[in-house]
């Protein structure tokens, strides 16, 4: 894991800080825009970079954000510094980027939690009716809305639901953005509850619609394959009852693929999505790193590529632990 995590920081680190047009440029940028707009036409004196700075005055820059150094080096000071958890401060925001992170991460976290057991508490037990009934109406219709709700792109499903379900053009059931009412505060406890639910429901739909269909498909297939298996044979053949042939010895073998999608929840801490969140209004992790990656925040950026990297990293070993609970042939010994 450690050398793994240290290779991706080490090519998400030189990728980011090769791209053109870094924090200072942006900066630089943003500030002769401005002062072109107040009227100061924004023409550079002889012996001015294109930025209408000197040479000396980019030089103070790179040194104060700690450019001046070779790339190589920043990486090292970043290491360094990450054994602390100090991730400095954002380029944009000039506030500690653990601060900024902070403030987003309820948001994700709260839409990660959710997806990831509403995922899995419908999906399971849907592939298992689904292998239960392979061949049947049921089977074949779910299978058919399954792919079609695969197939709906997050962008347009959350415009849809947002038009037809809380534009006020067609129905009005729904808020149109943010999490909360306006009147959050004034309510009970229950009604409090109640408003959060409100706002998640088109949001989450968007978030949990398209892991349905992998998740459904994974259960069903892989009972199937267990329940053709000798054991499974012999089982039936010694007089037990159908029930506890499939729940009881099939079903345990059969969930050890599922386990495998259990390595990401732990990412759920940083689950984000662009679109969806810029559909309905969200402010959370995914909108941050797009905004990041504009901005050329460096800081932001490799914070967030550390603790998604890490957090996948550590999912995925948990996962492989949790093959020996699920089937005790499993040994890492």
């Amino acid at each position: 894991m450690i050398p793994t995590l240290l290779g991706i920081t080490l090519f998400c680190f030189f990728i980011i800080n090769l791209a053109p047009g870094g924090p200072i440029e942006q900066k630089l940028m943003a500030l002769r825009f401005g002062s072109s707009t107040s009227g100061s036409g924004g023409h550079s004196s002889r012996g001015e970079g294109n930025f209408g700075v000197s040479k000396e005055v980019m030089d103070a820059l790179k040194k104060q954000y700690g450019f001046d150094k070779p790339i190589y080096v920043r990486y090292g000071i970043w290491l360094k510094n990450i054994l602390t958890l100090d991730f400095g401060q954002s380029f944009s925001t000039e506030e500690p980027v653990t601060q900024v992170i902070a403030s987003k991460f309820p948001i994700s976290l709260q839409f990660g939690v959710i997806s990831l057991v509403l995922t899995y508490l419908i999906s399971i037990p849907l592939g298992i009716g689904k292998a239960v009934r392979d061949g049947s109406k049921f089977d074949v219709g779910t299978s058919v809305m399954l792919m079609i709700l695969y197939s709906l792109p997050p962008l347009i499903l959350g415009i849809l639901l947002r038009v037809y379900l809380s534009g006020g053009q067609f129905l009005d059931w729904f808020p149109l953005g943010d999490l909360y009412s306006d009147n959050y505060a004034q309510l009970s406890t229950w009604g409090q509850i109640k408003d959060r639910i409100h706002h998640f429901v088109l949001p989450t739909i968007c978030y949990v619609i398209g892991n349905f269909t992998v998740i459904t498909f994974l259960m069903k297939n892989s009972l199937l394959d267990e329940i053709k298996l000798d054991y499974i044979r012999t089982a039936r053949a010694k007089g037990l009852d159908e029930k506890t042939v499939l729940y009881k010895h099939a079903l345990r073998n059969a969930l050890i693929p599922i386990v495998t999608g259990l390595s990401s929840f732990l990412s759920v801490f940083f689950a984000g999505s662009i679109i969806i969140e810029q559909v309905f209004n969200l402010d959370g992790m995914g909108l941050l790193g797009y905004k990041s990656a504009l901005s050329r925040d460096y800081n932001v950026l490799m914070a967030l590529i550390f603790f998604q990297a890490l957090l996948a990293l550590v999912g995925r070993l948990i996962s492989d632990l949790s093959y020996s609970l699920v089937d005790p042939r499993i040994d890492f010994s």
